[in-house]
């Protein structure tokens, strides 16, 4: 029986494999909303740069002078939902204008470096939170608290690339799904699709199987593939 959620890999990323939000955003349209509500995910995760730029308000929480991490795991439930927005934001930094992001209760997953003020204002705000991993997020315990406690059955992963980087390295991801976008980056030091998946010098790429290759109006091309360990 599964012990955690079916996770898809949902990006748009210029021919170069470039992700910068503001890049993407003059290549593409609308197609990253209307293929991502075909892959029937009622559940999304981001990162914490995706979240800064998109959902968070603006500045970091400060906590409180000399306070210290909270250095155990908890879990906070503070509303049962089909849908769900899933933040990762490893030490606590970002702040919530509300509860809810596009009407789905958000879910802040933190390492046990977070300040136990930073939980405590999460809770004040009706907001729930997946506190594990000491150092950063231990991705494959949050996930299954996602399924076990809070019914996550299908996730999409929205990444950045870092974040899917710690997705890939923890053989997470089922499945890539891609948008291939008509446009070239070409700028040094660009975030890519994929960052940090491996410590090794060595190269061993992840292997892909194509499920489906789908151009899409105004040039796009739509990429599914089954991930291969």
């Amino acid at each position: 029986m599964p012990t955690r959620p079916y996770i898809i890999c949902h990006m748009v990323t210029s021919v170069d494999g470039r992700i910068d939000c503001s890049m993407v955003e003059h290549i593409s349209g609308d197609e990253y909303n209307s293929t991502l509500a075909q892959l029937d995910c009622p559940v999304e995760l981001e990162g914490r740069v995706t979240m800064e730029h998109y959902s968070a308000e603006r500045g970091y929480f400060e906590p409180p002078a000399g306070a210290r991490p909270v250095g155990k795991p908890s879990v906070h439930i503070a509303v049962q939902s089909e849908r769900y927005t899933v933040a990762a934001d490893t030490r606590g930094r970002l702040r919530w204008p509300s509860a809810t992001i596009n009407g789905a209760p958000l879910i802040c997953l933190v390492s046990e470096q977070v300040s136990q003020a930073y939980l405590d204002g999460l809770k004040a705000r009706g907001i729930s939170w997946i506190c594990c991993g000491q150092e950063r997020v231990s991705l494959y315990f949050a996930m299954e608290i996602l399924y076990r406690d809070f019914g996550v059955k299908r996730l999409a992963v929205l990444g950045g690339g870092l974040m899917n980087g710690a997705f890939l390295k923890a053989e997470l991801i089922d499945e890539l799904s891609l948008l291939l976008a008509p446009g070239i980056d070409g700028r040094t030091g660009q975030p890519a699709l994929v960052d940090g998946a491996t410590d090794s010098p060595r190269f061993f790429p992840t292997e892909l199987e194509l499920i489906s290759a789908e151009p899409l109006p105004g040039g796009t091309v739509w990429l599914r593939y089954r991930v291969n360990y």
